[in-house]
């Protein structure tokens, strides 16, 4: 195909996914190592020209795009009414209408086909099988394969599902019936105008021919349901728990952070000079964004041993936490360890209140209960030093010469230069027994009974005798062991509202219940 036109609306809401548009666009949604706009610019020779339309977090698609693909040539188009009673799909469309007087593809922005588009040497529309037509638009069809009629989403008697995308030679007849479409549309508040009104008006009204695109690879991300087969079937090599305010991407040997909040990347960035030597470099960032070199190598989570962690542990304190500070970080430590962690409990509650709990059988008090009664002197005596802030073994790759982290935490309750090693210490220890591969196929409990909630986790032989380890080395070294597994317990209070239904409750109840064991027990601080 010689440098073909296609128009990407990314204009939408994506209100069918829920909360994974409330902080970012649906074309960015991840499925694999990608978000699904990734795989539609793949599907396209790299000489091709695109017109992206933007309105959802336009500027995030836009900062997207012109970080993962420098070399490819995009024109964005600012979509005014993208919400709201006036706002389509065909108004989307429109707003391209000047830059697009040529020959085009159409492709929707959540509709991963793995089939190469036909050339436009005629109009066609892409059709794939499907079990259901609830969900889409669908396409009946000649035994010559020509395009008969398009149907509303429910019609039972169809040949294939319509996915989203069309190449339409005749634009300047498409044009003209798109205008005529919401022209008419506005007169009687006719709402849900898209791509089909206008092919099956060019069908109906100028006897236009649309040859069928029959393709055998489609995966629609619009909606939850399909979304999640989607992810079934592409997987990906990133183990990571979704969080909606923040994301990771693997394009072209190259690792793209997202982030709602502008100010993590901001900081990310600048924390990456004090890890210097330790992280990749980074090789360009945005408002939303930045992108550093992929490591190769061994993902710590798959490639660690008890041995293997005698040795990153070793090589952590070399190269991290020997390069102390004697700054006192106690007022940090106590706006990181109980501020922050107020404000997590209250986020998580919504509302409603913490009460006594019966957790494992044990009567356990509430957090702030048990927070008011820990000696804060004794927690916040932290050990300043170079910190990494999110260390645990999937932010660790085994290279040949030692180590490389990646995904580093961008402050310390707002420095950017020092951390506590305790905080390093006790992400290690949270993630050896919440590891994240179990935590993905679900290998948890949570079970609320007539007498209280169960809750349990299944962890690898391996991994706990790693955590042997680790606890060694924390006594060897003169670490408090009590210290880290209360910050342990911490941890995983903190994480609980940052996680949806039923990992938030379990990350809730299996904090309060293991700091509630770390408090009964006496200090052995050296």
């Amino acid at each position: 195909m010689e440098e073909p036109s296609v128009l990407i609306t990314t204009s939408g809401l994506g209100s069918r996914l829920g909360d994974l548009t409330d902080y970012t666009n649906k074309s960015l949604v991840r499925v694999g190592d990608k978000p699904a706009l990734s795989y539609i610019i793949d599907s396209y020779p790299r000489n091709a020209k695109f017109f992206i339309t933007l309105g959802h977090y336009g500027n995030q698609v836009r900062e997207f795009l012109q970080l993962s693909y420098p070399d490819i040539h995009f024109t964005f188009i600012e979509v005014k009414n993208y919400k709201g009673p006036k706002s389509s799909l065909l108004h989307s469309m429109r707003s391209a209408k000047d830059q697009l007087q040529c020959p085009f593809i159409f492709h929707v922005c959540d509709s991963i086909i793995f089939d190469n588009a036909p050339s436009l040497a005629e109009n066609w529309i892409s059709g794939a099988k499907s079990e259901s037509s609830d969900q889409y638009r669908t396409i009946n069809m000649s035994a010559g394969c020509t395009l008969l009629k398009i149907n509303d989403k429910g019609e039972m008697k169809y040949d294939l599902a319509y996915p989203g995308r069309a190449g339409i030679k005749d634009y300047k007849v498409f044009w003209k019936r798109l205008d005529e479409i919401i022209d008419a549309a506005e007169e009687n508040k006719v709402k849900n105008l898209s791509d089909c009104h206008v092919i099956q008006t060019m069908l109906d009204s100028d006897g236009i021919e649309f040859k069928i695109d029959k393709i055998s690879d489609w995966h629609d991300i619009g909606e939850p349901y399909s979304l999640a087969r989607a992810r079934d079937e592409i997987k990906s090599s990133i183990q990571v728990l979704d969080k909606v305010q923040e994301n990771i991407y693997i394009i072209d040997k190259s690792v793209i952070k997202f982030f709602h909040n502008s100010s993590h990347v901001s900081k990310r960035v600048k924390r990456a000079e004090f890890l210097k030597g330790l992280i990749p470099e980074i090789e360009s960032s945005s408002n939303n964004f930045f992108k550093y070199k992929y490591v190769d190598g061994n993902l710590f989570a798959d490639s660690v041993t008890p041995v293997k962690m005698k040795l990153f542990l070793d090589w952590a304190l070399k190269n991290m936490w020997n390069k102390k500070s004697s700054e006192n970080i106690s007022s940090h430590c106590f706006d990181f360890y109980f501020e922050k962690t107020k404000n997590r409990v209250s986020q998580f509650l919504n509302g409603s209140s913490d009460c006594v709990s019966i957790i494992n059988g044990e009567e356990i008090p509430p957090v702030s209960e048990m927070l008011s009664k820990i000696d804060d002197n004794w927690l916040c005596d932290g050990v300043a030093s170079i910190f990494h802030g999110d260390l645990i073994l999937d932010n660790i790759i085994e290279v040949e010469d030692g180590f490389s982290l990646i995904d580093w935490r961008q402050d310390f309750a707002g420095r950017l230069d020092l951390g506590d090693t305790y905080y390093d210490l006790a992400k290690l220890n949270h993630n050896l027994i919440f590891n994240h591969e179990l935590v993905n196929q679900n290998h948890y409990m949570l079970r609320q009974e007539k007498e209280g909630v169960y809750c349990d986790i299944l962890c690898r032989k391996n991994l706990i005798d790693c955590r042997e380890v680790l606890h060694c080395f924390i006594e060897e070294n003169g670490y408090d062991i009590r210290k880290v597994n209360m910050l342990t317990a911490i941890i995983w209070i903190n994480m609980s509202p940052l996680h949806d239904y039923p990992l938030d409750r379990f990350l809730f109840n299996f904090g309060k219940y293991n700091l509630f064991l770390s408090t009964k027990k006496k200090s052995q601080r050296r």
